[in-house]
């Protein structure tokens, strides 16, 4: 089966633009187009999509609200991925702490857009790049770092963590650790559940907030 999009962007080029060079790949399919944040969660009932790709800044209802309204409301959420023209927008930072997935730039290569896509709809890496990690940190305070204590990782689940954070999807880690994925699997639910992280990205955002991992 392929990998369904909907696209949520304010002006009709950049919807073009990422339609055809998404819609040449044999394994993905658009299924759908909205021009603001405000359609997406009727969209998102009707048409089912895997992966949403949502401009964080729109007229009538930005990303980072449609993302809020729709992993509120739906019981199965696509994936989220939020394209925008800067990658150290605090817009994006606000999208991906409201649960949004991964970060994309517009003027990203046309595989790099693929790729994107397709690492977010597997659900098992991550898409945070170098200026979000710096933002992260600096957000960090005394609260966070307690609820990072509070969660007493393992140190199993410790170094689970920090190879999360490095973008590493679970065959990733595993071979770093030398570990079967299943297990690495297993330390995942156990990190997310632990910090009270609805997925990969909130966990990475902890890390870097706490303190846990710095950027580097």
């Amino acid at each position: 089966m392929p990998i369904t999009v909907l696209l949520v962007d304010d002006e009709p080029l950049v919807r073009a633009g990422l339609r055809a060079i998404l819609e040449a790949q044999p394994d993905i399919e658009v299924t759908g187009e909205a021009s603001d944040g405000a359609a997406v969660l009727p969209l998102v009932r009707r048409l089912r999509p895997d992966v949403v790709a949502m401009d964080v800044r729109m007229p009538l209802l930005d990303g980072i609200e449609a993302t809020r309204v729709v992993l509120r409301t739906v019981t199965e959420p696509p994936k989220i991925l939020v394209v925008t023209t800067f990658e150290n927008d605090e817009y994006v930072y606000d999208a991906l702490r409201a649960g949004a997935d991964g970060f994309l730039l517009k003027r990203a290569a046309p595989a790099e857009i693929v790729q994107a896509v397709r690492t977010v709809a597997a659900g098992d890496s991550l898409l945070f790049p170098a200026a979000l990690r710096r933002l992260a940190a600096s957000r960090g305070n005394e609260r966070a770092r307690a609820a990072m204590e509070r969660a007493a990782l393992t140190p199993r689940e410790a170094d689970v963590l920090r190879l999360m954070t490095r973008g590493m999807s679970n065959p990733e880690i595993a071979r770093s650790l030398l570990l079967g994925t299943e297990t690495v699997k297993s330390h995942v639910s156990a990190v997310l559940a632990k910090l009270g992280a609805r997925d990969r990205t909130q966990a990475v955002i902890a890390a870097y907030e706490t303190g846990f991992v710095t950027p580097g």
